[in-house]
């Protein structure tokens, strides 16, 4: 029987989103529980955005705090947490990157790096990855390679290009004198957690410098400690002139940035790129708190020894499954890739008590907290192998 919270969305919101049959009222740590009150293990936390765990104390505290002083103060006057926020923010960032354009959003991060690459060079073409996924606004979107989310919004924004992810001679070939920039992913998470060949982002660091080309890490989904260390692009040795973080960077709360060094930075004039609530205090104090819980806790560290400990256990169901194609992925951003539509099998995870994120129509992708304990990877693994297997029997 529907309930009354999703009979109200489906019939007053525009359908946006594909919904699944769960209304989830209440979160903590790395469990959620539905309007019924039936309980689940969540290793798809929001999209990656509960990166330390849903209702986290630090920044329950934080979030209690800032808003009894202040929720809202516009851009063009001071405030303490913004500058708070900004300070812990780039002391973190890979080195170089010391300049934070904040935003609301992982889309809009990625709009104001496309504009401070035009503003810097004076160039118009953005270069990104066939398979890149940057978001769904217009200037993201036409960074965005899946035809699904382009086609039907053209014409999109004119001056972008796409290269062969993971082929350094497809990017060199792609990129002229009038490309203002590369945009790319460390690790494609949308389309299903691609990981590159080993040398290949210094290839295209190479290719960048050698056409003044500047490259942009889209560490929105990768970054914050999730593949084992800060940044996802760390992995290979590699620093971009510019960065764009989000999702997990407000402790739940909705915040990103753009991050840039000096050089690319200055060539924004004032009133250029604005946006009302960004670095709004109470997102603001959310994300200092999320940072200081980031670095106290160890928690890239954490993420490192959990999803060796996640990924061999995935491996290992995947070698009793035929169903099962192949387990990727680094730290705790990991996909299991089946031989078969998943959708029946979320279905039957959910019923068993697990939540988890998808890439496509065959791929489960793994993005639980990083807080979460072996205990709950287990019991969660547990669930997603019945379902696997339940869908192999359904088969026969």
């Amino acid at each position: 029987m529907t309930g009354r919270t999703e009979s109200i969305e489906d019939s007053l919101e525009v359908r946006a989103f594909n919904k699944f049959p769960i209304a989830i009222v209440r979160g903590k740590g790395s469990v959620v529980w539905d309007s019924a009150g039936t309980e689940y293990i969540d290793f798809m936390s929001g999209i990656g955005v509960a990166l330390v765990g849903h209702c986290n104390d630090s920044v329950l505290a934080a979030i209690r705090d800032q808003s009894e002083r202040l929720i809202t103060c516009h851009g063009s006057y001071y405030n303490d947490a913004r500058a708070d926020f900004v300070e812990r923010l780039v002391r973190c960032a890979p080195r170089g990157l010391e300049r934070a354009l904040l935003t609301n959003t992982g889309t809009e991060s990625v709009e104001a790096a496309i504009k401070l690459a035009r503003r810097k060079t004076a160039r118009k073409k953005v270069v990104s990855m066939k398979g890149g996924f940057h978001g769904k606004t217009l200037g993201a979107l036409s960074a965005t390679w899946n035809r699904k989310y382009r086609d039907p919004f053209g014409p999109l924004l004119g001056g972008f290009e796409f290269a062969e992810y993971g082929d350094p001679q497809s990017l060199d070939s792609v990129v002229d004198g009038d490309t203002a920039a590369v945009l790319a992913e460390p690790i494609q998470g949308e389309s299903g957690v691609i990981i590159p060949p080993a040398d290949y982002f210094r290839q295209v660091r190479e290719v960048c410098d050698r056409k003044g080309a500047l490259l942009i890490f889209d560490e929105i989904q990768s970054g914050l400690g999730r593949t084992g260390r800060m940044w996802a692009s760390e992995h290979w040795g590699v620093v971009p002139d510019m960065m764009t973080v989000s999702k997990g960077l407000g402790g739940g709360l909705p915040i990103g940035a753009a991050l840039a060094t000096p050089e690319v930075a200055e060539s924004l004039k004032g009133g250029e790129h604005t946006s009302t609530f960004a670095g709004n205090p109470l997102s603001c104090a959310a994300g200092s708190a999320t940072l200081d819980f980031i670095a106290k806790n160890d928690l890239p560290g954490q993420a490192r020894e959990k999803g060796e400990y996640m990924k061999a256990a995935l491996s290992k169901i995947a070698s009793g499954h035929r169903l099962a194609r192949e387990v990727r992925g680094l730290g705790l951003m990991l996909a299991l890739q089946s031989r078969v539509d998943i959708h029946s099998q979320l279905l039957s995870a959910q019923s068993k008590g697990l939540i988890t994120a998808y890439s496509g129509r065959d791929t489960f992708r793994f993005l639980p907290a990083l807080t979460i304990d072996r205990d709950q990877i287990a019991r969660g693994l547990e669930m997603l192998e019945g379902a696997i297997g339940e869908e192999e029997a359904a088969r026969v």
